[in-house]
C-alpha cells in the first residue's frame, strides 16, 4: 500500500507534466501564414499542432499493439470460452457503474444517473455480482459517462487533438478527465484501502485485455480501408466524443458510438 501511495502521486506529476509540455509545444507549433488563409482554416480545422509528435506516439501505440496487446488479447480468446469471457465483460462493465453514476449526477442527468444505479443494484445482486445483465432484459440499457465528458457538458473546451502512449486518441481535457479517474476510481481506492491491490491489478489487466478484444474487429476494419490510419483514427475519435458528450442528441450517428463502445462477443 505504501508503494501505491508513492507511485500515485509520482505519476500524477508525471502526466501533469506531460500536459504541461504538450501546451506548451502546441504553442510553438508553425503556423500557416496570414497570407493562406486556406491553409489557416485547414489548419484550425485539423486541431492538430503537434501531428509529428502524435504520428510518433500513435506508431509506438500500434507496435505496442502488434507485438503485445493483440497475442495477448487474442491467446485471452483461445483459451477462455466465450460464455466466461462475456461473463468477465460484463463484471468489469458493472464495476464501472460507480464512476458513471458520478457522471450522470455531475451532468444533470438525473434520469439517467438512475438508471445507472438501478443497473448496479440490479446485476450486483440479480446478475450474480455482475457476471449476468439481467438489467439490460428488463429495459435498463447500458450507457457510459467520463469525467472528460462531464467537463464537456460544464463548458470546458477539448483543445487540440493529443494521442497519449498506451491510452491512444484523446485531447487535454479529456486526457484530464482519464488521469482523475484513474486515481480516483472508488472501486480501485476500496480494493487498496482494504490491502486486495492484487486485486486491483487484476482487474486493470482484465480491462486492457478485454478492450483489445472488444474492439479487434473495429480496428480491423480500419486498417482493411484505404487511406491514412492516423487521420481515420482521429476522426474516428472526435465523431465518437461528439456523439457520446450530446448523449446521442446530436447530428452524428450511432454507428460513431460502435466504434470506440463495442460489446463482447
Amino acid at each position: 500500500m505504501m508503494m501505491l501511495r508513492k507511485i500515485r502521486p509520482a505519476t500524477m506529476m508525471f502526466t501533469a507534466s506531460l500536459l504541461a509540455a504538450a501546451v506548451l509545444l502546441s504553442g510553438c507549433a508553425t503556423r500557416p501564414p496570414a497570407s493562406d488563409p486556406l491553409a489557416r482554416a485547414e489548419f484550425r480545422r485539423i486541431n492538430d499542432p503537434l501531428e509529428p509528435l502524435n504520428r510518433a506516439t500513435f506508431d509506438f501505440n500500434m507496435t505496442m499493439d502488434r507485438f503485445l496487446l493483440k497475442p495477448v488479447s487474442d491467446a485471452y480468446r483461445w483459451v477462455v470460452p466465450s460464455p466466461i469471457r462475456r461473463g468477465i465483460s460484463n463484471v468489469l462493465d458493472n464495476l464501472q457503474s460507480p464512476l458513471i453514476f458520478a457522471n450522470d449526477l455531475l451532468q444533470g442527468e438525473f434520469d439517467r444517473g438512475g438508471v445507472t444505479l438501478a443497473r448496479f443494484i440490479t446485476n450486483s445482486t440479480v446478475g450474480v455480482a455482475g457476471i449476468f445483465d439481467p438489467a439490460a432484459k428488463w429495459g435498463l440499457e447500458k450507457h457510459k459517462e467520463d469525467l472528460g465528458e462531464t467537463f464537456a457538458v460544464w463548458g470546458v473546451g477539448e483543445g487540440f487533438y493529443l494521442v497519449l502512449p498506451f491510452f491512444g486518441p484523446s485531447n487535454p481535457r479529456d486526457a484530464l478527465g482519464v488521469t482523475a479517474e484513474f486515481f480516483g476510481d472508488p472501486v480501485s481506492l476500496l480494493l487498496e484501502n482494504n490491502n486486495l491491490k492484487e486485486v486491483s491489478y487484476a482487474r486493470t489487466g482484465l480491462e486492457v485485455v478485454d478492450f483489445r478484444l472488444r474492439y479487434d474487429e473495429n480496428i480491423k476494419a480500419l486498417k482493411r480501408t484505404e487511406g491514412d490510419l492516423y487521420v481515420l483514427m482521429r476522426t474516428a475519435y472526435r465523431q465518437n466524443r461528439a456523439y457520446r458528450i450530446s448523449n446521442g442528441r446530436g447530428g452524428e450517428t450511432k454507428q460513431e458510438e460502435e466504434l470506440f463502445d463495442q460489446e463482447m462477443k
